[in-house]
């Protein structure tokens, strides 16, 4: 068997964010405006990588911190001044919230024209629907290193087992497939024949956050394997970033497969500058609400 694909997210974003900035080089410069409420360091990060993505690009970031302390009105007056505010083009709420804020109501706060996560429930209905194709940055990512084989391997009529039902990952994504005509199997921590449903698998993709949880038994040959999940362990050389497949076993049985680190993850970043992208064409340049 040829060796597998590996599907380097890294690589395909740089080429996708060169391609988006030639792109935003004929419009008038977007800007992306994202709150950070409180002083988690993994979110910073990820804040911070944001907003480098976004300069690289053309995109002007505009990044709002907010203490812990912030209350839900106060963070919902911001995000209203923000929605109201002609200069912003795109609203992010990096996740998770401090605990006292009620997170389901601050996402559905922000104007679904403005929503660059997609995780206000209007664009997600337009997804689940089929109305559009515009869906939150990691299952957007996903789609794009699929596309980048797409001369070798098609979606049509694949059996995809999505291993994780989250709003985030997991059930976009499905509807993304879903309007690939592939058949999708969504299985969740109460899934009883997790092994016996990877195995007619085509296409598997993960994403619940526990370290090695597909193993080499559970992949047929030939499938393609996306792997979402990004847990630290504890090795004998210190901490290790790794997915929630046992890569190493697995990638030789497999068509394609996405390592970790450097896979979905740069692509999900790549993803949340389309996402502002396609929300000022379809919003502005349009100037009307048909997301087709």
């Amino acid at each position: 068997m040829n060796h597998p694909i590996l599907l380097n997210g890294s690589i395909l974003s740089q080429q996708k964010n060169e391609e988006l900035k030639k792109i935003l080089s004929n419009y008038p410069t977007l800007s992306l405006a994202t709150i950070l409420v409180g002083d988690d360091k993994a979110s910073h990060i990820y804040v911070q990588a944001k907003i480098k993505a976004c300069q690289s690009v053309g995109i002007n970031p505009v990044p709002i911190f907010l203490s812990k302390d912030t209350t839900e009105q106060e963070l919902l007056e911001q995000i209203e001044l923000l929605n109201n505010d002609p200069a912003i083009d795109g609203i992010l709420v990096q996740l998770p919230l401090p605990k006292h804020l009620d997170s389901y109501k601050v996402l559905e706060s922000i104007n679904p024209k403005k929503d660059v996560d997609c995780f206000h429930p209007f664009n997600m209905g337009n997804l689940s629907t089929g109305i559009s194709n515009f869906a939150p940055a990691t299952s957007t990512g996903i789609m794009m290193l699929l596309d980048s084989i797409k001369d070798q391997w098609s979606l049509e009529s694949k059996n995809v087992v999505v291993v994780g039902a989250s709003n985030i990952v997991g059930k976009p994504t499905a509807m993304l497939l879903l309007q690939k005509e592939a058949t999708i199997t969504i299985a969740h921590k109460k899934t009883k024949n997790l092994k016996e449903l990877c195995l007619t698998a085509d296409l598997i993709i993960v994403a619940v956050g526990k370290a090695n949880l597909i193993t080499k038994d559970m992949v047929k040959k030939g499938a393609v394997v996306i792997d979402v999940g990004m847990n630290r362990i504890q090795t004998e050389q210190g901490t290790k970033l790794v997915g929630d497949v046992d890569f190493e076993n697995v990638k030789d049985l497999t068509f394609a497969i996405t390592p970790v680190p450097k896979g979905v993850g740069p692509m999900t970043i790549s993803a949340l500058l389309h996402n502002l992208y396609f929300l000022y064409q379809h919003y502005h340049t349009k100037n009307n609400n048909d997301l087709r």
